[in-house]
């Protein structure tokens, strides 16, 4: 099976279904499918070939939809880039994929321009809001004639998902048909999916979290509300009552605000509601439970190297509150120590995981998978060396403890404290700065950052933040800045991470 069957399959069999609610416009698996296939009739007539990557810097709306599987459909490779990506880094992801085409709005032509001049082969634009031949919203409007795509099989590239790595550059995590068919499949199987579903979606598209709401709910058949991102939690509550809402993804900062609404709302219809990201806080489950009276409630843990590793089950949530579950459905992990010797029960070591979502690599970074990609059971299989510290109890629950490296994580992303630095020292006034991960309740870690000022000089957090969102993206821009009189040195003249 492959990852565009979920959609072609469900429009095949319920085409008049609604597939698709986003601010009030209905789109039935039909016309959706339609669409996608339009999208790869034109990426055939230039010219792509199978294994090509199409990459989609637009936000959460219906056009990134059609872009993905029309990607999938002419036999190509999806990247979805965070629409908050700034020029740097997306040079970096558009050179490391090797993109061929590139989908985006009008509005971020002057941005793709700097950075397509820096590239030695720019993928060619195709810009939506535009009004000239060849625009997204004209190629959508053109009937498709039959695929003339080479179909590939489930070994090949569906998907490359851009994390951040130690070095603070890109990781680009590679996902076969094969890969994300079985997550899918695991993860629908445990929350038990059905095609009457209605999935609330406002995750980003760029993040694998909110990446598989969306591929889940065309696998199931069912209808998937996107939103552009969590505005205000009225128009959330309001939007989970017009649609009747059954499955509701959250993160802890999300749940955070609604707890802290007064009123009482009728969430009667939502069946599960899932978390991930940052560790749901326990303080949390009374009044999720009220919230939601009649949803069972799925804290999980995953990666983007293997989408997702474990999910407690809402019947254990109790006596397990901190707890992050068993394995998912076709997935084995164990904990190991330094030296990758199995430890018992009780004892703290690093998450390795085996299944078929393992990631294959990272794109164009063989020594960066050697890390983390190992010999595993069998002479020809690779297992997950996650970096995360876990610990394990007698019956097999999982519990997070931190780790092993420096990254940060922060609203369920990683974040290298190095690429965070990097622009603190573009600031003139800045002679030494330190970012690190302090503990936070719904961020699970929040980014604080410290910095040594010039003699002299004088430096307003305030505008230290304003500076890192021109230059970062918001999940990077520190939640705390400190002004300090000095950061420790290593013996090589480095700021220490700890003091």
């Amino acid at each position: 099976m492959l990852v565009s069957h979920f959609l072609s399959r469900s429009a095949a069999r319920r085409p008049g279904k609604t597939a698709l609610v986003f601010e009030g416009r209905r789109l039935t698996y039909r016309d959706v499918y339609q669409r996608a296939r339009s999208v790869a009739a034109f990426l055939l007539r230039r010219g792509i070939e199978r294994g090509d990557r199409v990459a989609v810097y637009l936000g959460n709306r219906p056009e990134t939809v059609f872009s993905l599987f029309g990607a999938l459909e002419a036999g190509g490779c999806f990247v979805v880039i965070n629409p908050t990506v700034k020029q740097a880094k997306l040079r970096q992801i558009l050179e490391n994929s090797e993109a061929r085409f590139l989908i985006t709005s009008r509005d971020r032509q002057p941005l793709v321009e700097r950075a397509f001049s820096e590239l030695a082969a720019p993928p060619e634009a195709i810009f939506c809001g535009a009004g000239e031949p060849d625009h997204l919203e004209e190629i959508l409007e053109t009937p498709a004639a039959a695929s003339a795509a080479a179909e590939p099989i489930d070994a090949d590239l569906a998907a490359i998902i851009y994390t951040s790595g130690s070095t603070g550059d890109p990781k680009g995590v590679t996902m076969t048909h094969r890969n994300m068919v079985a997550a899918a499949t695991s993860i629908t199987a445990y929350l038990e999916n059905v095609e009457e579903d209605v999935i609330l979606d406002v995750l980003p598209l760029s993040f694998d979290y909110g990446l598989y709401q969306l591929l889940m709910a065309f696998k199931i058949g069912g209808t998937l509300v996107l939103e552009r991102g969590f505005g205000f939690p009225y128009d959330i509550i309001e939007l989970i009552q017009r649609e009747r809402v059954t499955g509701f993804p959250g993160v802890p900062t999300l749940f955070s605000i609604l707890l802290r609404m007064e009123e009482r709302h009728d969430l009667s219809s939502v069946r599960y509601v899932t978390n991930t990201a940052a560790a749901l806080p326990p303080a949390f489950l009374p009044g999720l439970a009220r919230l939601f009276p009649n949803a069972r409630i799925y804290s999980m843990y995953g990666l983007t190297e293997c989408k997702r590793v474990s999910y407690l089950p809402p019947d254990r949530i109790d006596d397990k509150p901190d707890s992050v579950g068993i394995p998912m459905p076709n997935t084995e992990v164990w904990i190991v120590d330094d030296d990758n010797n199995v430890l018992p029960p009780g004892e703290v070591g690093e998450l390795v995981v085996r299944g078929a979502s393992v990631m294959q690599g990272f794109f164009n970074d063989p020594s960066g998978t050697e890390r983390v990609l190992r010999p595993g059971r069998y002479p020809w299989e690779r297992v997950l060396h996650t970096g995360d510290l876990f610990r394990m109890d007698e019956e097999g629950f999982l519990y997070f403890v931190g780790r092993k490296d420096d990254l940060i994580k922060s609203r369920g992303e990683r974040v290298a404290p190095k690429e965070v630095e990097n622009v603190l020292y573009a600031l003139e006034e800045v002679v030494r700065a330190r970012v690190t991960g302090v503990r936070h309740d719904t961020f699970g870690q929040a980014i604080k950052a410290e910095i040594v000022v010039k003699q002299g000089c004088s430096l307003d957090p305030r505008r230290v933040k304003d500076f890192c969102r021109q230059h970062l993206e918001d999940l990077m821009v520190p939640h705390f800045v400190e002004i300090v009189d000095d950061l420790p040195l290593s013996p090589s003249g480095k700021v220490k991470r700890c003091s």
